[in-house]
């Protein structure tokens, strides 16, 4: 397939630039995928709703990785300019690997003046990243005083302080993403409390969104891309409760699609089970892909031509995915991390 076969037109107005005046409130989306007349796939409802579209004795799976505030800006030591760096992974003695702002003009020896009197060297290359060596320890409480929320670039504006709490989802716990698990950012409190009061039972995995997220796929034909590995974990219960699901045939809806690359990554075929640990996946779904563990999925509205437009696509269908955004627009949805959500049964 080619990769144009996945665009579609969007106005830029479209691209939710800001949450939702509160969490929760957002609108939704129902697609049947079942659905033979592909003009009348969709029906309108609010996130409000989601509860009773959801069939008791539905096991949901939600990625509870937190967005690390990874992005920093320093101080040239030679000429003063301001770059800006985001922390991709910690490589230990006060090392990280970042990609930076102009990286083509930032050479190893080049150093840097970082807020709370720090300093950093830039002492490698690796492909289009740099590594900097800092004269301290750059860890997760330092960032949490200095670092900034690492918008998506698709949001044209700096990120002030309310990004903090709504570009996390509610119930976030494992810090290490460089971008949000955004399916999971509609849920609050009180949607949680309404799903457990209607039987429907919630299981975790942890997948460390990485910056391959936003890499566009920039071969013409989609077979040939390769994609970014990220580091997922799945806790004995979540194993156990999916597998359990899947032999007595309940459904398993995955909250995202980092939920779903997690959930069919780590399943056995051979064991018939799911797999717990650790483990890192560069699995890449795409329409023909034989889903082995996900039967429904909750989602926002993906970027044109990316992997993850293609993953909605290989669960619902090409045609059915693209009418649907085509409907989106029309009726004025909100688009990408901030935007609304989907629910595909």
């Amino acid at each position: 397939m080619n990769t144009r076969d996945f665009t579609f037109d969007l106005p830029e107005e479209l691209i939710a630039q800001f949450p939702s005046s509160e969490r929760g409130k957002d609108r939704l989306m129902l697609l049947d995928r079942s659905c033979g007349d592909l003009s009348r796939c969709t029906k309108d409802f609010l996130m409000e709703d989601l509860p009773d579209l959801i069939d008791e004795g539905t096991l949901m799976v939600f990625n509870d990785s937190k967005v690390r505030r990874a992005r920093i800006f320093g101080n040239a030591k030679d000429s003063g300019a301001k770059c800006q760096f985001l922390l991709l992974k910690n490589l230990g003695e006060n090392r990280w690997l970042a990609m930076l702002n102009h990286a083509k003009r930032q050479r190893p020896g080049r150093e840097y003046f970082f807020p709370g009197n720090v300093t950093g060297k830039i002492t490698g290359i690796e492909n289009q990243y740099r590594i900097i060596e800092f004269s301290s320890l750059i860890d997760d409480d330092w960032l949490e005083k200095y670092g900034h929320i690492p918008l998506p670039p698709y949001i044209k504006r700096e990120d002030v302080s309310f990004d903090g709490e709504r570009y996390q989802t509610v119930y976030a716990r494992e810090v290490g993403s460089v971008a949000a698990p955004t399916a999971g950012l509609h849920f609050t409190r009180e949607i949680l409390n309404r799903l457990a009061e209607k039987n429907i039972e919630t299981a975790w995995v942890t997948l460390h969104v990485g910056l391959g997220t936003f890499l566009p796929v920039r071969t013409e034909r989609i077979e040939d891309h390769v994609m970014h590995r990220e580091v997922y974990s799945v806790p004995e219960r979540t194993a156990s409760v999916v597998t359990e699901a899947k032999k007595s045939g309940r459904p398993v809806l995955a909250v995202g699609t980092t939920s779903i690359r997690t959930l069919e990554s780590a399943w056995d075929e051979t064991g018939g089970c799911l797999r717990s640990g650790e483990d890192s996946t560069g699995i890449f779904i795409y329409p023909g892909y034989k889903f082995k563990v996900v039967d429904q999925v909750f989602t926002n509205f993906h970027t044109p031509e990316s992997t993850l437009l293609m993953l909605v696509s290989a669960f619902a269908g090409r045609e059915k995915i693209l009418t649907a955004y085509k409907t989106a627009v029309e009726k004025k949805y909100r688009f990408f991390s901030y935007g609304d959500g989907m629910l595909i049964k």
